[in-house]
């Protein structure tokens, strides 16, 4: 099993600046190859304080991949929906290059009514929009002289550059979390699956849902799934807790706002979000450590979580770790990561 860092901004000005964040999370990715993290991860959101200090995963992992020598650099996820698919091509293939062919390349659909409206992007457009969008950067990647006629964009004659060092292109993954559509076509391409924690069965059942549709085209083995968690390792399960309650709880508030607009929103192509939201507003720090969304303890407390989940869940490969919640303090976060690379780690290689 894999661990790495999953950089998620949930903070406003008035909260941490951007500059601070963004140099904490050089420092803490500066670690990973000492410790033996896997990968660096970030997202792509606007305007809000969820996710909103990273409008562009790339330029972030251009940066850490002169932070790092061996870590994976992987976007979770960038979305078509509001992004050229000539910009996107291009970039991807920048970044691969700059990071020795370390790039993996995340996609999701993006669902924050806010930003669709104030990109002036239709959500009933989202699936289209997704899987066009996809398609365009993976040709774009892997084949020269590319004419393509889409529903929303069109493009004659490009060769693409630079041409990506991974060929045909970097390690693909789609980002999904409602819908089974989105498990099954995640397996059915050959891609790997980014999902996070919801219910055991459910997820267990998603999880089938992708290896199943993997198998079924034809793709060797079964495919590569990454979950998303919260971690925050201490000497006793008290001081764990005691340091990491308000930074989950400050994240749980920031996903909430973000996502208000779906109390008045709804879309063909988001069916279950209204239902989904509003049951966000139910959830506590209790409850997501309990349901294994959040690892938190002493290492022996967290080996124990981590076992129980993946025996729940029915395996997975990839864990992608939130280290620094909301407003942690960088010392703290780095701390955490040290104990847990050297007490819980070792004992899942």
């Amino acid at each position: 099993m894999e661990f790495g860092l999953n950089f998620f901004p949930d903070v406003g000005p008035d909260e941490k600046s951007a500059q601070d964040y963004w140099t904490e999370a050089l420092h803490l990715t500066g670690l990973c190859d000492d410790l033996g993290f896997s990968h660096v991860r970030t997202v792509e959101h606007y305007f809000h304080r969820y996710g909103g200090y990273s409008p562009n995963p790339l330029l972030y992992l251009a940066a850490a991949s002169q932070r790092t020598k061996k870590a994976r650099l992987i976007t979770g996820a960038l979305l078509p929906v509001f992004n050229n698919p000539l910009k996107m091509a291009a970039e991807i293939a920048e970044v691969d290059a700059m990071s020795g062919g370390r790039l993996e390349v995340g996609f999701a659909r993006a669902f924050l009514p806010q930003e669709f409206r104030r990109m002036h992007v239709s959500l009933d457009e989202s699936r289209a929009r997704f899987d066009e969008g996809i398609e365009m950067v993976r040709r774009l990647l892997t084949e020269e002289h590319l004419t393509m006629a889409g529903q929303f964009r069109s493009f004659e004659d490009v060769t693409s550059l630079p041409r990506p060092v991974q060929l045909p292109h970097p390690p693909f993954w789609i980002a999904a979390s409602s819908t089974d559509e989105s498990f099954i076509n995640a397996g059915r391409l050959g891609y790997g699956l980014m999902t996070f924690t919801r219910g055991d069965a459910q997820v267990k059942r998603w999880l089938q849902l992708y290896r199943d549709a993997w198998r079924e085209a034809g793709h060797p083995g079964q495919g590569r799934v990454m979950i998303s968690f919260h971690m925050y390792c201490a000497a006793t399960d008290d001081s764990a807790h005691a340091d990491a309650r308000s930074h989950v709880e400050g994240y749980l508030q920031s996903i909430v706002d973000a996502n208000s607009d779906w109390a008045s929103t709804s879309s063909k192509d988001y069916p279950n979000h209204p239902k989904m939201i509003a049951a966000m507003k139910s959830v506590t720090y209790d409850s997501v450590v309990a349901g294994g969304g959040a690892w938190v303890g002493s290492p022996a407390t967290i080996r124990k979580q981590i076992e129980r989940y993946q025996e729940a869940v029915g395996g997975f490969e990839i864990a992608s770790l939130q280290v620094n919640s909301h407003t942690c303090a960088v010392d703290k976060a780095e701390a955490s990561m040290r104990r847990f690379a050297a007490e819980v780690m070792p004992h899942f290689r």
